[in-house]
Formats: C-alpha cells, sequence, structure tokens
C-alpha cells in the first residue's frame, strides 16, 4: 500500500530514552516508565502496559484537579509503554523546566507533564475574576511540561522599565515571579457609548516574560473547556 500518509515524517517510531517528545507540532509523545501526568481525555493512542486513573478525589486532590478557574481534571498514566497526548490539533510546546524555575500557566494550556514537576493552584493577584478564572497553575521542579496553543503564541519579555499588558482571554502564560494587576486602558464614558471591546487587561511587571496566544478565548471555546 502506497500513499503520502505513510511519510516517514508521520510514522511513530519506538522510544529511544523515557519521557516526553514532540510526534508532531499537533501532538506529544511520552515513554512511559513510571509515571506522569496529562489533561483527561488529551490520550489519542497508547501502546504499553500503561493504566490511566483520575487523580485524588479528597480536598487537595480536588484543587489540585481544579487547576484554573477552567476546572481543569488530570489524570496519572502509570506503568511502561507509550502514549501520544493531544488537544483540539492545537499546537504543542515542550518547556523545560529547572530547579530555580517557577512558570504560571493558565489550566487551559497544560496537556501533560512530568510527575517530578510540583505544581500548585495560586489565585492571580489582582486579577479578580479574569485571567480565565481567579486561579492559575504555578510550576516549579525538574522536568519537562508540554502546553497547547491555539496557533504559534507570541512571547513578549518584559522589564521593569516597560510593563506589558495582555488580554486576559489571550494570556497562556507567565514567569511566576511576575507582578500582576489588573489595567483599565478604557474610560468610563467610553464604556458606556459601547467602548472598544478591550475594556480591561492583565498588567504584568518585574523581569521576566508572558506567552500569548494569538487569538481570544471565545463563548464557545469556554465552555468546551
Amino acid at each position: 500500500m502506497k500513499s503520502d500518509l505513510f511519510a516517514s515524517e508521520n510514522m511513530a517510531q519506538q522510544a529511544s530514552v523515557p519521557g516526553m517528545s514532540l510526534q508532531n507540532a499537533k501532538s506529544v509523545k511520552y515513554a512511559v516508565n513510571g509515571e506522569m501526568h496529562a489533561r483527561q481525555g488529551s490520550m489519542v493512542a497508547f501502546r504499553g502496559n500503561l493504566r490511566f486513573e483520575r487523580k485524588g478525589q479528597g480536598l487537595g486532590g480536588m484543587l489540585k484537579r481544579a487547576m484554573t478557574g477552567e476546572g481543569l481534571p488530570l489524570m496519572a498514566v502509570r506503568g511502561e509503554g507509550e502514549a501520544w497526548f493531544a488537544h483540539e490539533a492545537q499546537n504543542c510546546f515542550i518547556v523545560d523546566i529547572e530547579q530555580g524555575d517557577a512558570l504560571t500557566v493558565n489550566g487551559r494550556n497544560v496537556l501533560c507533564f512530568d510527575a517530578s514537576l510540583s505544581y500548585e493552584i495560586k489565585t492571580v493577584k489582582g486579577a479578580g475574576m479574569t485571567g480565565g478564572g481567579i486561579f492559575n497553575s504555578v510550576f516549579t521542579g525538574y522536568g519537562k511540561l508540554a502546553v497547547v496553543c491555539e496557533g504559534n503564541p507570541i512571547v513578549i519579555p518584559v522589564t521593569a522599565q516597560q510593563p506589558v499588558y495582555v488580554d486576559t482571554d489571550a494570556v497562556v502564560g507567565w514567569s511566576a515571579q511576575l507582578h500582576t494587576s489588573l489595567h483599565r486602558s478604557q474610560s468610563v464614558g467610553s464604556m458606556i457609548r459601547g467602548g472598544s471591546g478591550e475594556a480591561v487587561q492583565l498588567m504584568l511587571q518585574g523581569e521576566g516574560f508572558v506567552i500569548v496566544r494569538p487569538s481570544e478565548l471565545t463563548p464557545q471555546k469556554a465552555a468546551a473547556n
């Protein structure tokens, strides 16, 4: 049988080392030898001896499963084998987190991560009920985190001299050491007259970076996530 479908770039190869790698721009391959974590429903294929289990239902487990205001549920993948993860054909990116790093990520953008990483639910300071909910997840430790994004993200440096303002429906994540607050770029009078549709942004100050996707979250997408 012959087809471009069977081109080498589309064929899954046996993993040579344990851990996470990009299968292609839209999916992540994980060679499991022990345990890893992923968002529920993101596994598209697997082979080998793997078990997929919901994260614990205790109070602590519920908080960690919630991840953010979107209420992203997690699953633990245990055993030995290979699994492929994807979410709505969004672009996948792997972030190497090292000791001393801290990355804040919106739950809707988390795909999977090493069990060696720690994550904590924290309030987005100054963001009220915006920024994808009042909670985001802060990842620390040592390991790899796979994030998804609709389209190619924009990574914007933040400096002490020049804060960055981002749409709360477009932000993916940012350096956890940055200070966050709400910024109103539209006058009350303008809002009363209908406004520009860009009334409030999340302001980030300090030294670091912010990751933004090239689209806003629509109500339909928000409900689906």
